[in-house]
């Protein structure tokens, strides 16, 4: 009940948070908001519960096929209800008005889809391994962690170098933000926060939304997918155990090319072109090359300022003879002022002779000869 009085405390500030959260965004945001917010008030009721979400046990049709579509609206925990809005805002509010409503929603539907499928198998393989049947009928799926890992890996796609905090142990970006993300849910397993689901649920979702992005979403160019070097699978984990899992990423890769569930990419040159050899390489966007070309300018025009300092730096030195103040200034500058002394020198000198010209000469014919001469 004490919660409930602060809830009713604080309502008017959380809505009036919400409201700034979800304002000017699209119908499908406010409704998937919505749903979860009502879902999570039918989470008092047990049956509710048992319904809304996945059983194992009884996904095998014709039960409970229906909950593999709405098992990912019900929350049992406020503070997840929470987490879910501000996603889903932030998602409405920053990969929107990149993809689309129409692509949003797709990456909804398949990432949640997705992970119920893999999260019910893996509950079945956890069975048949221990033959305890409470992996069938006491486990319930629910919830959005599985979408929360989708949108974490579509951040990284769309901004991999934005940097969100500085640590001891280095700089977090958010290349780091899903697999962090997954070992912090881990924790909170462990020490009783979250339901056992939660970890395997933000596993597949990973999987699930990379796999999507990586080789099946269709750009309006017409390519499909992202096969750019910062969105490897083994770009996941730290710099030094990506070599061993690029190996094996690469291996499986390469099988299920041969199977034919991915395809390769091809490489094209175009010779006909007369102004010389064109390289087009298929499912690399121009907002990836801008991109790519900005981070180039910026670490160029970093690296000549501070050789610049480095090489000459802005330090006051005093003559000890005249007691006068020098100013050490770098090349550049110097050169810059001894040009424009240099013009306005000329300037000077060209504004000297356009006066002298200006006054009438006086010729020797016009002065009186003196007399007697």
């Amino acid at each position: 009940m004490a919660m409930f009085r602060a809830l009713g405390r604080n309502l008017p500030y959380l809505k009036q948070q919400f409201g700034a959260l979800l304002g000017n965004t699209s119908t499908s945001v406010q409704f998937i908001c919505g749903v979860v917010l009502v879902s999570y008030g039918l989470s008092y009721w047990d049956d509710a519960v048992e319904v809304i979400s996945i059983t194992p046990g009884y996904i095998m049709p014709p039960t409970r096929i229906w909950s593999l579509f709405t098992f990912c609206f019900m929350e049992i925990h406020f503070w997840e209800v929470l987490v879910d809005v501000i996603t889903v805002g932030l998602c409405g509010k920053l990969i929107e008005p990149l993809w689309g409503p129409l692509e949003m929603m797709t990456f909804f539907a398949l990432t949640n889809f997705g992970v119920g499928i893999l999260t019910t198998t893996f509950y079945f393989v956890l069975y048949y391994c221990f033959n305890d049947t409470r992996y069938l009928y006491s486990v319930y799926i629910h919830g959005l962690a599985g979408y929360i890992a989708g949108v974490s890996v579509a951040v990284k796609q769309i901004m991999p170098d934005l940097v969100i905090m500085k640590t001891p142990l280095g700089k977090l970006s958010n290349r780091n933000i899903p697999l962090t993300v997954f070992f912090l849910s881990v924790i909170l397993k462990l020490v009783g926060l979250v339901d056992g689901t939660y970890p395997t649920m933000y596993f597949w979702g990973m999987i699930v939304s990379w796999v999507y992005l990586r080789f099946y979403q269709k750009h309006s160019s017409g390519s499909r997918g992202d096969m750019a070097d910062y969105f490897t699978f083994a770009s996941f984990f730290p710099n030094v155990i990506q070599p061993p899992i690029a190996v094996v990423s690469n291996s499986i890769y390469n099988a299920l090319v041969r199977v034919g569930v991915c395809k390769k990419s091809i490489r094209k040159f175009d010779m006909a072109n007369p102004s010389g050899v064109t390289i087009s390489v298929p499912n690399v966007d121009q907002h990836d090359m801008e991109r790519r070309r900005q981070i180039a300018l910026k670490a160029l025009s970093e690296r000549l300022s501070k050789s610049y300092s480095d090489r000459q730096p802005l330090l006051p030195l005093t003559s000890p003879s005249s007691g006068m103040t020098k100013v050490s200034l770098p090349p550049t500058v110097m050169q810059s002022t001894a040009a424009a002394s240099l013009t306005s020198q000329v300037h000077h000198h060209q504004q000297q002779q356009s006066t002298s010209a200006s006054i009438p000469s006086t010729s020797s014919s016009s002065i009186p000869n003196p007399p007697g001469t």
